[in-house]
């Protein structure tokens, strides 16, 4: 397919496949986990108005089941991403973000970052101008800062093996993708239990039904029940085979990440690899002002093939970096910049996406906290430098510190998603699923999530000024008095004049005594079920799908199991 949805990209092979990652697994789990803190915890478009998700099955006959199951297809058909009409919020003037950026670059030349346990990158990072000291690196006069502007691209499409699933990541675009990294999982049938590899694949076939999420993500959840140093065959064949969208890479070892690239290879053609960009992969600072043999190795092997990192620091303020906005902002900065820059010097014109994971702790036990103003004000702040930097921007989900899918959880997964749409944000993780600050993907929380995540199309769409939506004629029209429900104007627009959630009750109390007097934990469980039971996985390549399959047991079968 020549035209790719979303734009700017190379013409695609028509294949079937696609997906994959893992994260580390520290201290207890989560995607982007913060090294030794107390309370565990990861890292952790739109002018359209498609549906959400999948709707259940409708407990009436006729007409409405008709009209929902005619929902339920088109949402399936939805857009790969949605295309922000909305201006950004700033919260902060230039001359701030200036001082904050010259802070950042002081702090890079005099204090520099430490390197451990890579000592080719401290050579890269000399060779590319830097100061070598030990595993000390210090970046004379905004060196990083330098590096990036010059080659980093401001966007850059992550295609698919299904070319209509492709995405642009980049503004003003937005990209959902689910919750990543968690060891445990949990549902209302079953609680929460260590996750297996099935439900890393139940999580990729949500994925594929649920309209509002962009993207495959990555380490869905941690599959316990297989060896640490193979189970991410089995992760990125699930993304491949599962759901069409594009996906994340495994970074806990650069041989993994080397894996990922080996695979997607098969999948796409090695000489589309070397052109276009298949695989998005997350790698974290160690905060504070360091980074890993693990996670430079990986961004390493996937600049090399022209694959796009996400270099994010992790940041618990208080903990790992100063307890204030502005301080938090410099250090993420510093730390983004040190990733970013090492991925230019490794392959000038490598796409990367700047990203920030700053949440607060409670000062009195040191757990991490969700859902407070402070990290959304970083969030504010961050997305603003990103935009100065001219580079993508990952922030913000559904994050909270609940246990199960209650009030708790709404309310701070709502306080850190509003301002993820408002701020700009271009890619966002851990959109659907994450409960206790990330060691728990929750089956509920994810289907609660993505009807979420469905309304941002309508509210980053911004106000419809068009004639239609002046809706001059019909005011002019309708006397004074009377109501607008047969106004010719409302007729037109009633099916798509408001964004519908499919999990909400908004019917009268006896109307929701009949149905079963259901709260919205157990109707996403409804829901969930229902969707596992209807999915059908897409197309995949018959001969495609044998010589991936053939070659991760050729794999595996080269080197001992190891839980490490």
């Amino acid at each position: 397919m020549e035209q790719i949805i979303g734009g700017g990209a190379a013409a695609l092979p028509q294949i079937d496949g696609g997906g994959l990652t893992d994260v580390p697994l520290i201290n207890g789990g989560g995607p982007d986990a913060p090294p030794q803190i107390n309370g565990g915890g990861p890292d952790a478009p739109p002018q359209t108005n498609s549906e959400p998700v999948a709707a259940p099955a409708s407990r009436r006959s006729g007409g409405r089941a008709a009209r929902q199951a005619a929902r339920t297809a088109r949402s399936l058909e939805s857009v790969p991403f949605l295309t922000r009409r909305l201006s950004p919020v700033d919260v902060l003037q230039t001359e701030a973000l200036e001082l904050i950026e010259q802070n950042a670059d002081t702090l890079l030349e005099r204090v520099g970052i430490e390197v451990h346990g890579f000592p080719e990158a401290l050579e890269i990072y000399r060779d590319g101008g830097a100061e070598i000291d030990g595993t000390r690196v210090r970046f004379p006069d905004g060196l990083a800062r330098r590096l990036v502007m010059a080659t980093a691209p401001a966007t850059f499409v992550q295609h698919a093996r299904n070319p209509e699933r492709s995405v642009t990541i980049g503004d003003p675009h937005l990209v959902f993708a689910p919750a990543y990294g968690s060891p445990f999982v949990r549902d209302l049938e079953n609680g929460r239990r260590y996750a297996t590899i099935e439900d890393f694949r139940n999580f990729a076939r949500l994925t594929h039904m649920t309209a509002s999420l962009h993207h495959g993500g990555g380490t869905l959840c941690e599959p316990v029940d297989l060896p640490v140093n193979k189970r991410h065959f089995d992760m990125v064949f699930s993304h491949i085979k599962y759901h069409d969208r594009p996906f994340m890479g495994s970074v806990t070892a650069p041989e993994r990440a080397q894996d990922t690239v080996d695979m997607v290879k098969i999948l796409f053609g090695e000489e589309f690899i070397a052109e276009n960009t298949v695989l998005l992969s997350l790698c974290n600072a160690n905060s504070p002002m360091s980074w890993d043999y693990n996670m430079l190795g990986s961004a390493k092997v996937y600049a090399e093939n022209n694959q796009a990192c996400l270099l994010t620091p992790f940041i618990l303020a208080g903990a790992m970096a100063p307890v204030t906005v502005a301080g938090t902002a410099t250090q993420t900065l510093a730390e983004a910049l040190a990733g970013m820059a090492f991925c230019q010097l490794v392959k000038p014109g490598a796409p990367v996406v700047f990203g920030s994971f700053a949440s607060s702790i409670s000062m009195q036990s040191g757990a991490p906290t969700f859902g407070t103003p402070e990290p959304a004000l970083m969030l504010f702040v961050m997305a603003a430098l990103a935009r100065r930097l001219g580079v993508p921007f990952r922030s913000g989900g559904n994050l909270t510190a609940s246990k199960v899918p209650d009030y708790q959880a709404a309310y701070e997964s709502a306080a850190t998603f509003l301002p993820t749409m408002l701020a700009g944000v271009n890619f966002v993780l851990h959109t659907a699923g994450w409960l206790e600050g990330g060691l728990t993907m929750g089956y509920e929380k994810f289907m609660l999530d993505a009807d979420q995540a469905a309304m941002a199309s309508s509210l980053v769409g911004g106000v419809d000024l068009t004639d239609n939506g002046l809706a001059f004629d019909a005011l002019l029209e309708n006397p004074p008095g009377q109501h607008f429900l047969g106004n010719p104007h409302t007729l037109a627009n009633f099916e798509n004049a408001f964004w519908r959630s499919h999990l909400a009750d908004n019917n009268s109390f006896e109307q929701w005594l009949e149905a079963g007097s259901n709260e919205a934990a157990a109707r996403a469980h409804d829901q969930y079920k229902g969707l596992l039971a209807e999915y059908e996985a897409p197309p995949l390549d018959e001969a495609k799908e044998a010589e991936i399959v053939e070659w991760i047991e050729m794999r595996k079968a080269s080197y001992p199991s190891s839980d490490v």
